[in-house]
């Protein structure tokens, strides 16, 4: 307990300058006086200050920032921008020496001798060695880390009521559920055999892809704090050389990307969630090389499905669909007031289409930022493709800044038949609004009859006057019309699989041929 007390006063304390900072953002002097207007600039040098702080603070609190790099419903995206760098800068003091785990559970199978440093992280190093004539990789946990981070969770979560006191009801919602996802979220990466597991599941689904690469495992040589595989290198990414000599272009790579995650997520169900540039390289044959994948999510089959009425809603600006998405996904509370959200959401959209380009980030900022005012969290592997659409973009816009997420999105959902083109959307939508009217049309016979019998009794008067008193319709627009019904009809039997699909096509083409030789003669 009392090194949980030393550890909780030592963190208070460095946090305190910043926690008397945002204070004084709202009130100049703490308790009195107008909120501070302060310029980006200076927000910027203050999250720098944060972050400097977190990697003094140990690993725990690198994946804190790393989690809040992801969470625009909590931090600013200024904070957000400069937490996401957190993802290659680590405290290379953190923990013991790995080596000394590598000596103690492989020392009689490998040539220690051989073994040398590839890189570090906040929660594990990386190493090659020689293993039965060839090259492998190990990825080895930091000695005596898995105490510390159950510490420093205790630490996070007994301020977590201590923050939430100086906060936004709001607020305080999304931090508290930030906790408990930040908290699953890194004892998963602590767990080597999950990580083992889940790469060989990417690596199988992804194996008749010629353009991603996956490391395969060494379960020999594997336990709860080493994971062994195959020794691929590779060029980093974003390297300037990294596509010298090779028949893939930055623009490809950039689009395989994209649509490696979106299989991953939407098709497969299991996907790498740390596509930041340390985790990606290019190999000799230029192919996508996939490192890492200690940030990964499994996705229930109705988890899938709803973040493809997600994404097929985003593409379609549908704001009730999209409204549907979300409460499914457990964003929104189902007893939300779907009319207000759906005006906000109608307002993002007027926002997005505003701008000369929309990015994946820009929708995720406008879309928090828009829903302050409703209940609203983000769970767990809903945070994660969060942190895949946004890490993943700023990587493919490295590669080629004209990288459009959005055409890339609509692409891959119509080639994997998740939404369907342009006419058949159209037919799937008119049939969808004929089957929410057919209540009302069986209403409609009562409702015709009692008019009629007012009509009747002469208790209802219709009064038509014209404007100039000459006519000025078109006496031809009946074939018009006939012609429009009869081509939506026709769309729908197709999409139905009806049997009078080509005679409602034929009837059509008729009549709007006859509306068109009638139109030339008048």
């Amino acid at each position: 307990m009392n090194g949980f007390l030393r550890r909780y006063l030592s963190v208070v304390v460095r946090f305190l300058p910043f926690a008397v900072a945002f204070l004084r953002d709202r009130r100049r002097y703490l308790l009195f006086g107008g909120p501070r207007r302060l310029d980006e600039s200076a927000h910027r040098r203050r999250a720098e200050r944060i972050r400097d702080t977190m990697l003094e603070l140990g690993p725990a609190f690198v994946k804190v920032g790393q989690v809040l790099s992801t969470r625009p419903d909590i931090v600013p995206p200024t904070y957000a921008d400069v937490f996401a760098t957190l993802q290659d800068e680590v405290p290379e003091d953190a923990g013991g020496d790995p080596r000394s785990i590598v000596e103690a559970e492989l020392g009689d199978d490998l040539d220690l001798s051989t073994l040398e440093t590839v890189a570090g992280g906040s929660l594990a190093y990386v190493y090659t060695v020689r293993y039965r004539g060839e090259r492998i990789a190990l990825k080895v946990r930091r000695p005596g880390l898995k105490p510390v981070i159950e510490r420093d969770l205790r630490v996070v979560r007994a301020l977590v009521p201590v923050i939430g006191a100086f906060v936004p009801d709001r607020q305080a919602y999304s931090i508290r559920n930030a906790a408990d996802d930040f908290e699953e979220i890194i004892l998963d990466e602590l767990d080597f055999d999950r990580e083992r597991t889940v790469m060989a599941d990417v690596r199988e689904n992804l194996a008749d892809d010629d353009g991603v690469t996956v490391p395969a495992a060494h379960e020999e040589l594997s336990s709860e704090r080493i994971l062994a595989m195959e020794y691929l290198p590779g060029r980093k990414i974003t390297d300037e050389d990294a596509f010298e000599e090779l028949d893939v272009t930055p623009h490809q790579m950039a689009e395989r990307i994209a649509t490696v995650y979106l299989k991953m997520g939407l098709v497969d169900g299991v996907f790498h969630a740390d596509p930041h540039p340390g985790n990606l390289a290019v190999t000799a044959d230029g192919s996508l090389l996939l490192y890492d994948f200690g940030m990964s999510e499994r996705l229930p089959e109705t988890v899938q499905a709803d973040l493809v009425s997600l994404y097929r809603a985003l593409v379609r600006r549908d704001v009730h669909g999209l409204v549907d998405a979300l409460i499914a996904l457990d964003v929104l509370e189902p007893d939300v007031d779907r009319a207000e959200v759906g005006r906000v959401l109608e307002l993002v959209v007027q926002n997005l289409e505003g701008r000369p380009e929309i990015t994946w980030r820009a929708i995720v900022t406008e879309l928090t930022t828009m829903l302050r005012d409703f209940p609203f969290r983000i769970p767990p592997d809903v945070m994660l493709l969060v942190r895949v659409g946004t890490v993943g973009e700023g990587v493919c816009r490295q590669l080629d800044p004209e990288f459009d997420f959005l055409v890339v999105i609509r692409r891959f959902l119509v080639e994997e038949g998740f939404i369907e083109h342009e006419l058949q959307a159209l037919a799937e939508e008119t049939w969808t609004d004929v089957q929410r009217s057919l209540p009302a049309l069986t209403r409609l016979p009562a409702r015709l009859d009692r008019t009629l019998d007012r009509l009747e009794r002469e208790e209802l008067v219709v009064r038509t006057n014209p404007v100039d008193g000459q006519s000025r319709g078109d006496r031809n627009l009946g074939y018009a019309v006939l012609a429009g019904a009869l081509a939506i009809t026709a769309a729908i039997l197709t999409v139905q699989n009806g049997p009078f699909a080509a005679l409602a096509g034929g009837l059509g083409a008729i009549f709007l041929l006859a509306y068109l030789v009638a139109r030339r003669v008048t």
